[in-house]
């Protein structure tokens, strides 16, 4: 059975920059939560960061581009957090690989975890397309990351690597 690396935020758990949690309900995700397919992991809390925190954003580029050491990860007062994305970002992956995840859904926007667009590093709601750290480098090591709108194509990619 496959698993699934799952944002913690999206299994319900309150460790979003704000302390809330963004939980996904649906068919589909219960019954992999049932079959225990998810691995909730928070890269942001597992890399040193509160809960609350300041919120964050990516300054200069996306997640690659922090992983190439070409753009920073920073908080709305201007602290930089970079290492401790990019820490989150590595415990990510090895959870992945120690769980035997080929697969991730990731809660869509964040700066760790944002697959298709991260917030443009105005601070102004604003987003722009690009990856977060996290997703970045869990796509740069095999590892297949959907967000949580996607989770059909979730379903499908499962059944393609359990034939």
């Amino acid at each position: 059975m496959e698993r699934i690396l799952v944002s913690s935020c999206l299994a319900g758990r309150r460790v979003r920059y704000d302390g809330a949690a963004k939980p996904v309900g649906g068919e589909l995700f219960e019954r992999w939560r049932t079959e225990g397919r998810l691995v909730p992991f928070c890269p942001e809390v597992s890399g040193g960061l509160a809960v609350p925190r300041p919120p964050a954003e990516i300054i200069g580029g996306d997640g690659a581009d922090v992983l190439d050491g070409t753009a920073r990860i920073l908080t709305d007062a201007g602290d930089d957090v970079t290492v401790e994305f990019l820490r989150g970002a590595r415990l990510a992956l090895d959870t992945a690989r120690r769980s035997g995840a080929r697969v991730a859904v990731l809660k869509e926007g964040s700066p760790s975890c944002g697959g298709h667009r991260i917030y443009d590093g105005t601070f102004t709601g604003t987003s722009s397309p690009g990856a977060g750290v996290t997703t970045a480098l869990l796509q740069r090591s095999g590892i297949k990351v959907f967000s949580e709108d996607d989770l059909n194509a979730v379903q499908s990619f499962l059944t393609t690597l359990e034939r």
